[in-house]
């Protein structure tokens, strides 16, 4: 049986190569991304008629800001890589008078709460502008509530809800598969990122359309699922076990590594689908901490909800108290930083993975202040050699991840770190890697090889692509000046 590990490495590309002779390609890829000849820049997106959603603020933004980009592959990258969700992973409908989206990551035909949720975050300043936009958000974020409401420990969902998974790799799961499921691995991350989309969407809008009595119920199941997994009176109800070659696709006895509960809520596999080797996720956790204080304030602002908002803000307090407490650790030097991974038996592990939420990560989804000095201690050695997945190479340097193995390097990372940084010359660093580490392809990519980045995971890999728009469109924004000079 082929796991998602093969799947994903069946699908690299060399630039170098034509598209007909890329092997081990997925049969349902529906958008297969030309590659230009060398030197050549055209248009990478689908003609206009084969795109899935259309929005007119978004093609406006596409002009607008490319004007301001002085580096012609960044603007061509730029044009490329900000509509590549819209044009090529949206399916819309509507269930009950109420739109629905389902959103793929790409290259993988299943919806993921996170990847979803980080791929409509680059538009969402555009959505008071564009109604089919912010219809397109509301059938997202009822699609997410909805699948919560399914399964809230799973991460991964099909576009039929009454479906069986078509996974190759989940099919033989040792666990309690519903249908709907695509894959049921653990991840705090993926509830927090429906609660991250929702607040965001609010926040943006003051709409309260989305927010309906089935919404308020998913809501009420990510409290739950969380108060569950801090495990505080037994470990819960969830069982993971798979017949795989990496030990980071499935867990000892189904429960993980044992650990001591201490308030922080267990996360059994980390934001790129690895296992956690202590299933106490520092970063999830923090992510937890900030996003239920977000349900806090929807559930008021949109539903005058004060018996879910107390209960939202009570278990991000908890949950808090407990991180300050036991997901910190001292470096060799003496650093004091925050662990990427604790047991509550006082064992830790210090290391950071490209997927988001991160170490590196914190300060962009809004964790900790960016001047923070235990985050800025933090960040400053997840880039270097004190980081076990932190590489250097010819092409680049970068954080990785085990998800995809040695030397590699995820664009994901440098995009991050030029997100948390004010230093113009970090940033400048980093645009010039991920313009010059796209294997000629004009995309961005899940990871590539260090030394050689023609060869690289995913050619189509939504998430990525959309997280690099959402830098560009930043930039022109904060540093307009940086964007419209040479690199």
């Amino acid at each position: 049986m082929i796991d998602r590990r093969s799947f994903i490495a069946g699908t690299a590309a060399l630039a170098a190569a034509p598209a007909a002779a890329q092997i081990g390609a997925p049969a349902t890829i529906r958008f297969r991304p030309p590659v230009p000849a060398p030197g050549e820049m055209p248009s990478l997106r689908p003609v206009a008629a084969d795109r899935r959603f259309t929005s007119r603020a978004v093609e406006r933004e596409i002009v607008r800001v490319s004007k301001g980009i002085a580096d012609p592959k960044l603007r061509w990258m730029f044009g490329n890589c900000y509509p590549n969700t819209l044009d090529t992973t949206v399916t819309m409908r509507t269930i009950g008078g109420a739109p629905d989206a389902f959103v793929i990551t790409g290259d993988i035909p299943c919806l993921w709460l996170r990847d979803s949720a980080a791929q409509l975050r680059p538009y969402l300043h555009l959505v008071r502008d564009d109604a089919p936009l912010a219809e397109l958000f509301r059938g997202l974020i009822g699609r997410q509530a909805r699948s919560v409401l399914i399964d809230p420990y799973a991460n991964a969902f099909m576009e039929d809800p009454g479906a069986p998974t078509n996974l190759s790799w989940a099919l033989a799961d040792k666990t309690l598969m519903k249908p709907g499921v695509a894959e049921r691995k653990w991840e705090i991350d993926s509830l927090c990122y429906f609660l991250r989309l929702s607040h965001d969407y609010w926040q943006a809008t003051r709409d309260p359309r989305p927010f309906t009595t089935e919404w308020a119920a998913a809501a009420r199941a990510v409290i739950a699922t969380f108060r569950a997994q801090q495990r505080i009176d037994g470990p819960g109800p969830y069982r993971f076990q798979r017949n795989a070659g990496q030990p980071i696709e499935t867990l000892l006895e189904g429960l993980g590594n044992p650990t001591r509960p201490n308030g922080m809520i267990h996360s059994m596999f980390r934001p790129s689908d690895d296992a956690c080797l202590y299933s106490l996720f520092v970063p999830a956790n923090l992510f937890a901490v900030t996003t239920l204080r977000e349900l806090a304030a929807i559930a008021i602002g949109a539903r005058g909800d004060a018996a879910l908002a107390s209960d939202a803000a009570a278990l991000a307090d908890e949950v808090e108290r407990a991180t300050t407490e036991h997901g910190r650790m001292r470096l060799a030097d003496g650093s004091d930083v925050w662990a990427y991974e604790v047991d509550g038996f006082g064992n830790a592990v210090f290391m950071d993975d490209a997927n988001v939420p991160s170490l590196l990560g914190l300060a962009f989804l809004g964790c900790v202040s960016p001047d923070d000095p235990r985050w800025q201690r933090t960040a400053a050695a997840v880039w270097s050699d004190r980081n076990p997945w932190f590489i250097r190479g010819r092409a680049a340097e970068g954080v990785g991840g085990p998800h995809v193995g040695r030397n590699q390097v995820w664009p994901m990372s440098m995009i991050v770190r030029a997100f948390s940084t004010a230093d113009e010359q970090v940033i400048r660093a980093m645009l010039r890697q991920l313009r010059d580490t796209d294997g000629g392809t004009g995309l961005i990519h899940e990871a590539f090889e260090a030394d050689d980045p023609s060869r690289f995971t995913r050619e189509w890999f939504a998430w990525a692509n959309g997280l690099f728009g959402q830098l560009i469109v930043h930039l022109h924004r904060t540093r307009p000046a940086l964007l419209g000079a040479a690199l």
